[in-house]
């Protein structure tokens, strides 16, 4: 047999696979001071590539039966626990990318049939510099302009945007801010407002199914979120994490209670708010150094997993910045996100899952960047949007 005879009989692909991609005021306040750092060299994110290899397939004589070739089976990319961002990020086409467009029309003149953020730009002392954005699943962005909002302050005066992570509404048809002695709904669809008198200094919102639960310093409200009807509840709201939406109304409320070393997962019941177990937050899967010192910003269940940032110890310092994934039954760090030091204190607070599994996150450059933990695919979704943000489920 010759050579051109061998070219004949053997089929030769090949693929190059690429991998898809405490609780108190003090978080609140963190995200507006910064701390000088001294520089780090820049960290690339490793990606193993599968690939190269050759298939080789046989081509039957003319008079053989059909030969039925069969696909490759790929495995999933698996990151290890500790990830680090790309030293660039890539900014894929995204909808909430409109986010960064200003305003064409007012909410009052055409409501939204579903809302996917809401943007409160701010301005270099963190007072709001302009109208509350409201950007609709048509990609239309409109103004906020059935209500003005006034900013949350604590006994000791101190001062926050009313549009905080969580406001929103998982399914996107309403928003609820907290204001002092009293809570603040919109129905986004009919661009129509509900207030509902409470007492006290009320600072944070989270939706919990057919409740928004609001609460500040020292108490926290359950409002039915049609009757208006509110009862104090026994949940702090700095710890609460925001339930996952398709969980029901009935499962748990879970709290991040605790300092540096006694850090715990709290579970509780869903109406009234009672003890059911505690479980420590661990880091046995985490190599050495790495470990998680105290959690700052909402934190996010998404099925079994929970997301929240938090500051860290990494293999450079006690106190950077980075975003852990626990699961939320065990209370173990199942993935941590470093962020390193060279970054803002406070500066990349988690603000959701989206429906792929992806946690959504603030970060330097980026305003909003996405991170899967299975992968460690980091990727930008909105460059340098100064202010605050809040998405739907």
């Amino acid at each position: 047999m010759n050579e051109q005879d061998l070219r004949q009989l053997l089929t030769v692909s090949v693929e190059d696979v690429l991998p898809s991609q405490p609780a108190t005021a003090g978080w609140e306040r963190a995200r507006r001071t910064r701390r000088t750092r001294r520089a780090v060299g820049a960290v690339a994110l490793a990606v193993t590539l599968v690939g190269g290899g050759t298939v080789v397939a046989l081509r039957p004589p003319a008079d053989s039966p059909p030969v039925h070739s069969v696909e490759p089976t790929v495995e999933p990319t698996h990151a290890g626990p500790v990830q680090r961002p790309p030293a660039e990020l890539t900014f894929p086409p995204d909808p909430l990318a409109r986010l960064a467009d200003p305003a064409t029309v007012p909410l009052s003149e055409r409501p939204v049939q579903r809302a996917l953020a809401l943007f409160q730009p701010m301005d270099e002392e963190f007072h709001a510099d302009g109208p509350v954005r409201v950007l609709g699943n048509d990609g239309v962005v409109r103004s906020l302009d059935v209500v003005t909002l006034a900013p949350t302050r604590d006994a000791g005066g101190n001062e926050a945007s009313a549009v905080k992570p969580g406001v929103l509404s998982p399914d996107g048809r309403s928003a609820a801010f907290a204001q002092t002695g009293e809570l603040i709904m919109v129905d986004l669809t009919t661009a129509t407002v509900r207030r509902i008198p409470l007492d006290g200094y009320l600072e944070l919102v989270v939706w919990g199914n057919d409740r928004v639960l609001v609460g500040g310093d020292n108490r926290t409200y359950a409002v039915d979120r049609v009757t208006g009807a509110a009862s104090t509840i026994d949940v702090s709201a700095w710890g609460l994490v925001a339930p996952d939406p398709a969980a029901g109304r009935e499962a748990a409320l879970i709290e991040i209670v605790g300092e540096r070393g006694g850090l715990k997962l709290r579970s509780r019941t869903a109406r009234e708010g009672t003890v059911r177990s505690e479980q420590p937050v661990t880091g046995s899967a985490l190599p050495s150094p790495y470990q998680v010192n105290e959690f700052y910003g909402r934190g996010w269940l998404h099925g079994e997993r929970l997301a929240r940032a938090a500051w860290i110890t990494n293999s450079e310092i006690d106190g950077a910045e980075g975003v852990a994934v626990l699961d939320a039954r065990t209370g173990a760090v199942a993935h941590l996100l470093d962020l390193g030091r060279d970054r803002a204190k406070g500066c990349c607070e988690v603000l959701g899952w989206d429906n792929k599994g992806a946690v959504l996150l603030r970060l330097e450059p980026a305003a909003l960047a996405r991170w899967h933990p299975e992968t460690g695919e980091v990727t930008g979704i909105v460059r340098d949007l100064r202010g605050v943000l809040a998405l739907a489920g």
